[in-house]
């Protein structure tokens, strides 16, 4: 049975959980493909918000199972907080499933992603500062630990015990930092954190074909977006997994011929956090309002976002990359108020024309937008429902933003509520 995945096609930030909340009352298990708690989804249900980190939007509804894949890292402690708070405000996680296979954050990540992040200075990378990085450079260099090991005390202190020889003395001799104990890591994490997860830890990869074998359907859920991808972002400014679509199947174990409808998540506007090039970035007064009223701040770290016009040559390539069917347009009551909106269609590279992302990174960093202006509508979207009564300029705006991403734009959220949504192509 088909697949579904939810992908940022942006920067981050652009409304995923909503979305995945949406399309999750249709199917059986929810995945998270990869990531760690550096990524934040908010969901707001009859009033009530609830800000995630690492337990798929999801697991509001009972029927379904939330599952953490082996492609995404995992803090136990931040893990455990996260289900404690959804416990105490009603929420059921007894279902929780965690992949055996995916990687621990630690202590030590937290630390020397602190510190490296501070050695650059100037050439700073912008990170949450979560250890995320580091845990995944351990992945790659084969030495990280994984979920599974919690469950075996002699082998996590045996694996701990080889870290450790590396990273203490790096953190001692080149950042003056002190070092961890082995025995102190053992109590936390074996001792207390194993006893409260063996019953969520998984064969995640069965999980998900047993309900795809089985005629059900599941939701695979990116965190970060597609210009934040380690291959596909725009390096050095990235996270560091594939949050685009193809990481989707090896970050939860499935092949590409179960996905047959890949969901692209956009914000009317655009945001990014950190550093990095942004060539529709707005320094003006509409940059403001659009922090202002679009609550520009990071949900996990609390960072002003910065703001611009949306632009329609990362979306193109978005497209591609991810092989998108359809895009899902969020915060477009944000712009309610302007005289007048703005769709980045080009770029304009040293007096050339460039309709597609250009390749270089030079070329990106010098890139100058190039505008298609239109009228705004001057009305409150938050209580529509239906396409039929946004107003003509509304739809003006959306038909171009349409036609020059090239795909359909199937959803559209006017609000943050969980109904605050309009079904603009019900085909799509």
């Amino acid at each position: 049975m088909p697949a579904t995945v939810v992908v940022g096609t942006q920067w981050g930030d652009e409304g995923k959980g909503k979305v995945v909340d949406l399309l999750a009352k249709e199917v059986q298990c929810v995945v998270r493909y990869q990531g760690g708690h550096n990524a934040g989804h908010t969901l707001v249900v009859d009033g009530e918000s609830f800000k995630l980190q690492l337990i798929p939007s999801g697991v509001l509804y009972p029927h379904l199972t939330p599952i953490i894949g082996n492609g995404v890292v995992v803090d136990p402690l931040v893990l455990l907080r996260e289900m404690d708070m959804l416990t105490a405000r009603g929420v059921d996680v007894s279902k929780l499933r965690v992949s055996a296979n995916a990687h621990l954050i630690l202590p030590y990540h937290q630390m020397l992603d602190v510190v490296f992040e501070r050695h650059l200075g100037k050439n700073k990378l912008g990170t949450t500062k979560r250890g995320i990085g580091p845990a995944y450079a351990d992945k790659a260099s084969r030495v990280g630990l994984r979920v599974q090991d919690l469950f075996d005390e002699e082998i996590f202190r045996a694996k701990l015990e080889v870290v450790l020889h590396e990273k203490n003395p790096l953190l001692a001799k080149v950042y003056n930092k002190i070092g961890y104990e082995v025995d102190e890591l053992v109590k936390i994490y074996v001792g207390e954190c194993a006893p409260r997860l063996k019953k969520h830890m998984a064969d995640t990869i069965d999980l998900v074909h047993n309900v795809l074998e089985n005629d059900g359907q599941v939701l695979f859920e990116g965190a970060q977006a597609t210009f934040l991808d380690l291959d596909h972002g725009t390096y050095p400014f990235v996270t560091s997994s594939n949050p685009t679509a193809g990481g989707a199947c090896t970050g939860a174990g499935v092949g590409p011929r179960y996905i047959d409808r890949v969901v692209g998540v956009a914000k009317a506007y655009l945001t990014r956090v950190g550093a990095g090039p942004f060539p529709s970035e707005l320094f003006d007064a509409v940059g403001e309002h659009l922090v202002d009223v679009g609550h520009e701040y990071g949900t996990n770290t609390g960072r002003r976002r910065r703001t611009g016009w949306v632009d329609a040559v990362m979306l193109r390539h978005a497209v591609r990359v991810n092989s998108l069917s359809e895009i899902a347009l969020t915060k477009l009551d944000v712009l309610d108020q302007l005289d007048t909106v703005k769709i980045c269609e080009a770029y304009d590279v040293n007096g050339v024309r460039h309709e597609k992302m250009p390749y270089h990174q030079s070329d990106f960093h010098d890139a100058k937008p190039i505008y298609k202006e239109m009228p705004g509508w001057k009305t409150d979207l938050s209580g529509f429902t239906k396409r039929g009564q946004l107003p003509q300029a509304a739809l003006d705006y959306l038909d171009a933003l349409e036609a020059s991403i090239g795909v359909p734009i199937g959803l559209i959220g006017v609000g943050p509520g969980r109904n605050q949504i309009v079904h603009y192509n019900q085909a799509a």
